[in-house]
């Protein structure tokens, strides 16, 4: 062997790490909160508990995930400064879903080679959502994996704590007969089922440049369109007073139906009428260049919708002007009754996803033509 081998021609760059560090400092300090203590760069970040031990009964709620294939979408495109918001979005709204307030967040980049503007911008947009949300950035860890990963290649992860006194805990028990469910819209993807919708126009020959007249925009503008992060602004449902919300959905993998049933009590049903929203038209699109089936689309996709929440009856009309004076489109999707009035003629009754055994979601009627 004539030359000796370094960390460096192994294909690491230590300085480039450390450059990426220096390049996301700014975006850092803007996504904090008062409890966080020290800085960027430590073995483990810092959070103040002391007010978390003020509550009476204080439980801790955490939640991980990660991005997808949406992150081949903006590896395509070279723009990665909104792939941010699909990691915070899909971290901190599960935490919500449970009536917890998110506290903090970390992040994980694994990547082919570090590019320091590269990882600077993905942490610029984690950092954004952070703040949106007012959620603190604490930490985080790049890392680089030549061998494993091609140099342009990279995927993202993140985890989130949160606390919620045990009380206020939303929980399937607060489910009534009579419920309203209320459909909050989604900003388009978000970002589940990338597999599905980027093998479709991949078998259409559908390029990302491609300008599509019904989306507006190129067809990978549409793709990279970021998640709606909606904690903060449902932190402020739960806590308008004249509001005693019951449960909260998360509308991500394996579509509304599965979502929904997570969050409600055995033996009661959600029935979801399709004809109170118009889906976005890139779901239609999805659907007929892929003639992809009723079924496994909505097993798929959010539908346009992001969230559910559901809520007293008489409640409803204050729940739509609070969501709606946050810029969230929000209506009723329907209602929940006894699972005896569940007719499998109309649609499948949907139950035990995830694992769980909870509730029951049947989804009728049909969407209103664009």
């Amino acid at each position: 062997m004539s030359q000796p081998i370094t960390y460096a021609t192994a294909g690491v760059d230590v300085e480039a790490g450390d450059k990426a560090v220096e390049l996301m400092k700014e975006s850092v300090r803007r996504a904090q909160r008062p409890e966080v203590l020290g800085g960027l760069g430590g073995f483990a970040g810092l959070f103040d508990a002391s007010a978390i031990a003020r509550l009476a009964h204080p439980v801790l709620a955490t939640s991980t995930d990660g991005v997808g294939t949406k992150v081949a979408v903006a590896q395509a495109m070279d723009r990665h400064d909104t792939i941010g918001f699909d990691l915070v979005g899909m971290v901190v709204d599960d935490i919500v879903c449970c009536g917890a307030e998110p506290l903090y967040m970390t992040d994980y980049i694994a990547t082919g080679k570090v590019v320091p503007e590269r990882v600077a911008a993905i942490v610029s947009g984690i950092a954004a959502a952070c703040e949106q949300a007012g959620v603190a950035l604490i930490g985080g860890e790049t890392a680089e994996h030549p061998g494993l990963l091609e140099p342009d290649e990279y995927d993202v992860a993140g985890a989130a704590t949160g606390v919620v006194e045990r009380a206020d805990l939303l929980t399937p028990e607060r489910v009534q007969v009579g419920d309203v469910v209320l459909g909050l819209g989604s900003s388009g993807l978000h970002s589940n089922g990338y597999s599905l919708v980027r093998r479709v126009f991949a078998a259409a020959g559908w390029e990302l440049d491609r300008d599509v007249p019904e989306l507006g925009r190129t067809l990978g503008e549409e793709l990279l369109e970021p998640t709606r992060v909606y904690s903060a602004d449902l932190l402020r449902l739960i806590r308008t007073d004249g509001i005693d919300l019951h449960a909260l959905s998360h509308v991500t993998g394996g579509g509304l139906a599965a979502n929904l049933a997570r969050v409600l009590p055995q033996g009661v049903l959600a029935k979801v009428d399709r004809s109170t929203w118009t889906p976005a038209p890139i779901f239609g699109l999805v659907q007929e260049l892929g003639r992809v089936p009723q079924s496994d689309l909505e097993r798929t996709l959010n539908m346009g919708v992001g969230f559910c929440a559901v809520l007293p009856a008489d409640q409803v009309d204050l729940a739509i002007e609070v969501c709606q004076s946050a810029s969230i489109p929000t209506w009723v999707l329907g209602e929940v009754s006894d699972l005896a009035a569940g007719d499998p003629a109309y649609g499948e009754i949907v139950s035990g996803a995830k694992g769980v055994d909870a509730g029951a979601c049947q989804m009728v009627g049909t969407h209103p033509k664009i």
